[in-house]
This record gives C-alpha cells, sequence and structure tokens, in this order.
C-alpha cells in the first residue's frame, strides 16, 4: 500500500471512528439531559448498530415505509437513544432537537420506540422479548409475500429483518418460543445481534443466567456466530454470513461491554439504567477524544451516515423502476399487492359474507366464524393466520389450503404450537410488516398467555384479529381451568381493544366484517363452543355494527323492563322476555355484542337503545358482572358469575349458576313487581 493509501485508510478509520463515537455521545447526552434512561446498551452496541446503517441496512430516510426495506428491530427498547441517534444521523426527519427531548412530553423520542411517534423506528419495544417475536413475524410475512408475488423475473420482495436482542430478551418465554418457530420454519432471512455484555439490571447475569445460549439457539435450528462486539470487521462478516445463510435464521453472539466509553462505569450494572451523571459524562468525552458540547456533530460524520442513506435511496428507486416492469408483465397480481399494500378491502367482500336463516340448524359461533374465513379466503389472499395448536377447536383453517412450511411458504394455514404470546406477538409483525391482515385463534381463557401482545396490538394500533373460543363456562366438562370467567372483563378494559361476542351465526359473519374494516386496532372475537339459534336481525348492516341494538322489541308504548345480553346469553334474554310477555310485562332485548363500537355511537343513538326513561334494566352474561353497572346503573340487576366455573354438562353449569331464562325471569320480577 502507498503512503497515501495507508493515509486514506487511516483517515477513514478515524472518520469511521468518529461516527461510532457520536452514537455514544448523541446516547449518553440524551439521557444525561432527560435525567432518566439507559446509557450503557446504546454505548456498548454502537459498533454493531454503525456496521448496520452503514454497510449492510437497506433504507431510504425520506421514504421510510417504501415496501422492500429492510426493517431493523432493536428489541432491547430500552436502549432507545441508540435508535434515535441512528434515525438523526441517518437523515431520518428525526432532528437533534428531538433528541435532546429525550423522554419528555409530546417528543418524537419516548423512554421507549413507540411505532408510529417517530420516522424508522419499525414497531413498539420495552417488554422485552416482545420484539423479538415481532421480528419473527415480520421475516415470515416477508417469506410469505415472495412466495406469492415473486416471478422468476421481478423480486419485489426482497429483504432482511435485522435485530438487537439483550440478555433480557433472552430470558422472555416469548422470545425462546418464538425462535422456535423460527428456527423449524428455517427463516433465512432473518438476522439478530445478540448483546452478550453479562448485565442486568439487578448485576450480573451469572445471578441468575449462566446457560449457554449459542448452544440453545443451535438446537433451535438458528445459524450462530460469535463475535467480538466491538470489532467492527467482524461483525461486517458476521453480517455477511448472515445474508450468505438462506436456510436458517442467524444469531450473532456479540461480546460487548456495557457503557463502553465510560472510564468508571463501563462493564458495570450501574450504567444500564442510569444517567452516568456529569462528571463521568465528562470523563467519557475526554477517554472518546470528543470535545463538542452536548447534542452537537461534526459535518464529516453526517457525510459518513449520507453515503448509507444514499445507497438506500438508489435501491428504492431501483426498485420502482423493477415494479414497473413487474406491473407489465403481471398486471392482475400488481393490482392485487398495490391494494393490500394500501390497507384495502375488496370492493365486494360483504357480499362474500355467509348468512343463516331462523330455520337453519343452531350452530356455534366458533364454526360460524370459520365458515366466514372461508367465505371470504378466495377474495382476500392477504387474510392468512392459524392457531395455537387448536385449529380443529377454533375453526381458523382455511379448507383445502396447504399449510406453511419450510418447503411451501405458499400455504395459508399458519400453525404455531402451543406458543400463544409468540402467536399474538408474530401477528403483530406480519401486521406492521405491511400487505397482511393476519388472525391467530386460541381458548379465550389462554388470552392470558398471549394478553401482552394483544395488548401491544392495541397500542401500535394493528388490525390484527384474535379469534377466541370457548367463550363462558359452558364448554363444560372440562372445568374452571378451561372456563373463562374473567376474561372478557378484563379485555374489554384494554384501550383500543373492540371486544365482540356475537350472540348467532349472522352476527358472527358480521363481526368479521367490522374487524377487517378496522384500520386502527385490533378485534378479540369471543366465539362459543356450543351451537345457538340464528336471528336474522343480527346480520351485517341490521344493527350489529353499531355495537349495540334492539334484536327484541317491547309491545306497545309501555317499556316495563330492559333485559341487556352478550353471545350466547342472548337467547336466553329473548326467551325470558317471551315468558314475562305472557305476564303482561313490556321488555324490550337488547344485544350489545361490542360495548367499545356502542359507546362510539352518537349519545342520540345510545339513548335510542337503552333510554335513559327505562331504569328497570337486567344484563345477563356468563361471565364477571364486572363493569355492567354501566348500562343496568343503580337500579339494575347483573346475572353474572362472581366465582370460578365447575365441571359438569354445559346444561347442567346454566341450571346451577342461573344462565336459565327462569332465573332470568325471576331476576326481572324481583325488580320490577
Amino acid at each position: 500500500m502507498s503512503n497515501s493509501a495507508s493515509a486514506q485508510a487511516t483517515a477513514n478509520k478515524e472518520l469511521e471512528q468518529q461516527a461510532v463515537n457520536a452514537i455514544r455521545v448523541l446516547s449518553m447526552d440524551g439521557v444525561q439531559k432527560a435525567k432518566s434512561g439507559h446509557p450503557g446498551l446504546p454505548m456498548g452496541c454502537a459498533d454493531f448498530a454503525f456496521v448496520l446503517y452503514s454497510r449492510f441496512l437497506k433504507f431510504d430516510p425520506k421514504n421510510p415505509e417504501w415496501s422492500d426495506r429492510d426493517r431493523f428491530i432493536l428489541s432491547a427498547g430500552h436502549g432507545s437513544m441508540l435508535i434515535y441517534s441512528l434515525l438523526h444521523l441517518s437523515g431520518y426527519d428525526v432532528p437533534l432537537e428531538e433528541l435532546s427531548n429525550f423522554r419528555q412530553w409530546e417528543s418524537m423520542t419516548p423512554g421507549h420506540p413507540e411505532y408510529g411517534d417517530t420516522p424508522g423506528v419499525e414497531t413498539t419495544t420495552g417488554p422485552l422479548g416482545a420484539g423479538f417475536a415481532t421480528g419473527v413475524g415480520m421475516a415470515l410475512a416477508e417469506q410469505l409475500q415472495a412466495a406469492r408475488y415473486n416471478t422468476v423475473d421481478q423480486k419485489i420482495v426482497d429483504h432482511y429483518t435485522y435485530g438487537l436482542v439483550s440478555d433480557g430478551d433472552l430470558m422472555e418465554g416469548v422470545s425462546q418460543e418464538a425462535a422456535s418457530v423460527a428456527g423449524h420454519l428455517g427463516l433465512g432471512k432473518l438476522i439478530y445481534f445478540y448483546d452478550d455484555n453479562n448485565i442486568t439490571i439487578e448485576g450480573d447475569t451469572a445471578l441468575t443466567f449462566t446457560e449457554d445460549v449459542g448452544q440453545r439457539f443451535e438446537a433451535y435450528g438458528w445459524h450462530v456466530i460469535r463475535v467480538d462486539g466491538h470489532n467492527r470487521e467482524e461483525i461486517a462478516n458476521a453480517l455477511q454470513a448472515g445474508q450468505e445463510e438462506t436456510t436458517k435464521p442467524t444469531l450473532i453472539i456479540g461480546k460487548t461491554t456495557i457503557a463502553f466509553g465510560s472510564p468508571n462505569k463501563a462493564g458495570t450494572h450501574g450504567a444500564h439504567g442510569a444517567p452516568l451523571g456529569d462528571d463521568e459524562v465528562q470523563a467519557t468525552r475526554e477517554n472518546l477524544g470528543w470535545d463538542l458540547p452536548p447534542f452537537e456533530v461534526p459535518d464529516e460524520v453526517y457525510s459518513v451516515f449520507k453515503g448509507a442513506a444514499d445507497q438506500g435511496i438508489e435501491a428504492r428507486k431501483q426498485w420502482e423502476s423493477l415494479y414497473e416492469a413487474y406491473k407489465s408483465a403481471n398486471p392482475e397480481l400488481a393490482q392485487e399487492w398495490k391494494r393490500i399494500q394500501a390497507g384495502e378491502l375488496p370492493q365486494d367482500l360483504a357480499s362474500k359474507l355467509p348468512s343463516w336463516t331462523k330455520e337453519d340448524k343452531a350452530i356455534a359461533t366458533r364454526a360460524a366464524s370459520g365458515a366466514t374465513i372461508n367465505a371470504i379466503a378466495d377474495t382476500m389472499p392477504e387474510l392468512i393466520g392459524g392457531s395455537a395448536d387448536l385449529s380443529p377447536s377454533n375453526n381458523t383453517d382455511v379448507k383445502g389450503a396447504d399449510s406453511v412450511t419450510p418447503e411451501n411458504f405458499g400455504g395459508r394455514n399458519l400453525h404455531f404450537g402451543i406458543r400463544e404470546h409468540a402467536m399474538g406477538a408474530m401477528l403483530n409483525g406480519m401486521s406492521l410488516h405491511g400487505g397482511m391482515r393476519p388472525y391467530g385463534g386460541t381458548f379465550l381463557i389462554f388470552s392470558d398467555y398471549c394478553r401482552p401482545s394483544v395488548r401491544l396490538s392495541a397500542l401500535m394500533k394493528q388490525s390484527v384479529v384474535y379469534v377466541f373460543t370457548h367463550d363462558s363456562i359452558f364448554l363444560g366438562e372440562d372445568g374452571p381451568t378451561h372456563q373463562p370467567v374473567e376474561h372478557v372483563a378484563s379485555l374489554r378494559a384494554m384501550p383500543n381493544l373492540n371486544v365482540i361476542r356475537p350472540c348467532d351465526a349472522n352476527e358472527t359473519a358480521a363481526a368479521w366484517m367490522l374487524a377487517l374494516e378496522r384500520k386502527d386496532g385490533p378485534t378479540v372475537l369471543a366465539l362459543t363452543r356450543q351451537g345457538l339459534p340464528h336471528r336474522e336481525e343480527g346480520a351485517y348492516g341490521k344493527g350489529v355494527e353499531k355495537g349495540g341494538y334492539v334484536i327484541r322489541k317491547e309491545q306497545g308504548d309501555k317499556l316495563d323492563l330492559i333485559l341487556i345480553a352478550s353471545g350466547s346469553e342472548v337467547t336466553t334474554a329473548i326467551d325470558a322476555a317471551e315468558a314475562l310477555s305472557q305476564e303482561g310485562k313490556s321488555v324490550r332485548v337488547v344485544s350489545l355484542p361490542c360495548w367499545e363500537i356502542f359507546e362510539s355511537q352518537s349519545d342520540e343513538y345510545k339513548n335510542e337503545i337503552l333510554p335513559s326513561s327505562c331504569t328497570k334494566r337486567v344484563a345477563v352474561e356468563a361471565g364477571s358482572p364486572f363493569g355492567w353497572e354501566r348500562y343496568v346503573g343503580l337500579e339494575g340487576k347483573v346475572v353474572g358469575l362472581n366465582r370460578f366455573g365447575a365441571s359438569a354438562p354445559a346444561g347442567v353449569l346454566a341450571e346451577k349458576f342461573g344462565f336459565t331464562s327462569e332465573n332470568v325471569v325471576k331476576v326481572a320480577k324481583e325488580l320490577i313487581d
């Protein structure tokens, strides 16, 4: 190498080091100014982050939603200043002012990354393990869409999912569930960097985490590479090897030092979740040779990142040219692609919904849900899902369609195994990826296993559909361990989650349509095991879309009583109303399948359905009565369940726990006589 070439190489390395240190200092300063946060991880992972963003990640900072971009997930979301610093330096619309406004009211830089708040943040992270599993869903979505839309000549879906995961992520059960799925499916375009710094909040990981992580992931079927997490060439070689391994996901185990660059706190748990302090911040500046004030970056550092951004912009332009050729060669697929990327439903979807008459045989709402899925599956190729090993019970399969396997990503039926939490997180990842409308099923009782992922669906406003069947004590003999009591009430307490408990097959079909029409959050369908008679009034467009409606009108102008119910208890309420009418009582029955949708209606509509002039009200639901007081008022009563269920046939349970029309009549007469 000539002297001039050697000097240039040295200058390049010095500039690269300056860029890495810019990530460290910006992260450190953001936490220090906020007087809270986690400086250790960003400082320890700056080398990996720089290599990924400057050499490997395909992104366009001016078009953050470009469909064929690579995805990066900071699963260790507590280190959020890392991604904010990266996004700013890489040219995203994340100004320095926002970095200095870290963790403040209405800033673009919240304490943990929040989807929708910051351009370039692909998912909300913070609950450890969730980002890991969400990334598995994104990588799966890439494979599914590639199988459907790529042709021999044009690969319009061809990108990677990268992530940074921590010790805490890998301790959480959800990551282990998802890692097992990813390894089984052979998601070769999934590459994670494990920040192996041996530190958690309480101290050294040796307190509780001494397993060989690499061997565990090899057993899952992952490609495992070990590197010095501060050696950028080793990191780059590992990322390259990860891209070249096409049949296995890759875990790069990087041995790092938390708070790298801090003279006194590097390698200690004190640097995990607290600012370094003014004195240590200054000492770190001196140690790194950084003589600029807080939130100031040399222009030459921006030039390093600009090169990567320019490459991404060029890649996006090349993709657009490719897509134009794709449109000419595959007009129907291109039209479908455009629709699903926009999140639009097929125009004729409602006409595909199945319907039932009163003369049809009673069926369970879980069966009606399955019939609905199959009725619309051909029209909605983006509708894809499965179950946590319960598809025969949840009725989630598309009949006649293939299963998704390592050899066939062109299938429609997903098999998550008995992994409810990972299922929920993967559904989030599929939804966030774009171009998919995912759904997943399990028993309602096991919604507790995936509740954190459901919460993230709601927080991120993702249109995921959760098919939760066996929705009450009426599943019978399996007993109280399998009989949900508090679950519907608990789910209703979650903000931005629509919980729909339909009373019959027609309401179920309508509930599916409402869930698919929704673009700003998830929907839970709480469905029965037992058969229910059909109520034609519940069809789509005839009331259920407003969350609540009159399903049986009172006789005449007088209104003695309102019976309110959801799900299977609507039939019980109607039978009770018929019995009361024989005694001269004028009774209205209101089906209230979705509180959240009903509450969004006008006051006029709500008062029309539940007139304030009638204070004699009884609610009937085979679960916790918690929350029903808002509809029955101080003078009303609730026929509910304040205890766990029991093992017995459904009919016996209905009698013993008072969910019969006779008992509802008894409660009503106590109220109105």
